[in-house]
């Protein structure tokens, strides 16, 4: 077979294939980028090839230190030794959500035995079946926030009472963490009611990837969102906190060209002998968090970006 269809065959290999594949060189730019990696980043193939990995789609791994790994870029590490690697990491998504993803990076070599740069596979990490088919139950029966498809606020306080029920009865543990998007009317004045609609969107994607498949977020207000962790004491709830705080703080809105930055206050609390609901949630609001509406009965819905 000659070698320029043998090529051809390798490349529409790739293209079928729903894994994310790319290659970078030994300064870490971007050699080859599948369509599996368009479909799972955003990022078209146009849009990063040349480029650095830690200036286009590896933004949690930037020159400072990669927040989810600690700082060991499984990139530099297989460069540097020649060892095959996996990982569990979050690769910004296009839209500016982060998307959870098993990172596989292998050496390449050249004909010497030297490493010229390494090929890295990547599988988005999505609960799926179980998690899909309850929010198209929610979905049905009126349960979801409209403009960002999370639970809303009846739906959580339903889930706080059964919650407080069970550390009453069988004392469960059950923990709430609280996150406030900073200055989101600012926000909304500067560039617009669909931007604050797209900033709800990626906060709540992002969040939600942070957490455990049985931990629920819903929009408690309209800037507000909180976070139910059953069983789940309070060594549990300040390691969700901190891994939550970490992917928020690289959170970015992609808006008419312009990258947007987000930021929110976050607070937490584990459950107390005598709690309610409403004390629970108090003591989970970081300063200067007010008591928020129901975003749903204070009508501030937002323009949805797909219409």
């Amino acid at each position: 077979m000659p070698a320029s269809e043998e090529s051809e065959i390798y490349r529409r290999v790739l293209e079928a294939l729903q894994t994310g594949i790319f290659v970078l060189d030994r300064n870490g730019k971007v050699l080859l980028w599948s369509r599996g990696a368009e479909k799972i980043t955003g990022f078209m193939q146009h849009e990063v090839m040349g480029r650095p990995c830690c200036d286009s789609v590896l933004a949690l791994c930037n020159r400072e230190g990669c927040i989810t790994c600690g700082g060991k870029c499984p990139f530099t590490g297989t460069l540097r030794d020649g060892q095959p690697r996996e990982v569990r990491i979050q690769l910004r998504h296009r839209q500016g959500h982060s998307s959870p993803v098993l990172m596989r990076v292998a050496p390449v070599f050249d004909g010497n035995g030297s490493i010229i740069g390494a090929a890295q596979s990547f599988d988005e990490q999505r609960f799926t079946s179980d998690s899909d088919r309850n929010q198209s139950s929610l979905a049905a029966h009126g349960c979801l926030d409209g403009t960002t498809e999370v639970p809303n606020r009846g739906y959580l306080e339903f889930q706080l009472r059964e919650g407080l029920a069970g550390f009453e009865q069988y004392h469960l543990p059950i923990a709430v963490i609280f996150i406030q998007v900073d200055r989101l009317p600012q926000f909304r004045a500067t560039y617009g009611h669909h931007a604050g609609g797209a900033v709800l969107r990626v906060m709540a994607q992002t969040i939600r990837n942070g957490l455990r498949p049985s931990d629920l977020l819903g929009r408690w207000a309209d800037d507000q969102f909180l976070a139910v962790l059953p069983n789940c004491g309070q060594e549990g709830v300040l390691i969700a906190m901190d891994r939550i705080g970490k992917l928020v703080t690289y959170a970015k809105l992609q808006w008419w060209g312009d990258q947007l930055s987000i930021t929110t206050s976050i607070g937490h609390a584990s459950v107390q002998v005598g709690d309610s609901m409403e004390s629970l949630v108090r003591r989970a609001q970081p300063p200067g968090a007010g008591p928020g509406s129901d975003p749903g009965s204070a009508k501030l819905e937002e323009p949805d970006l797909k219409s």
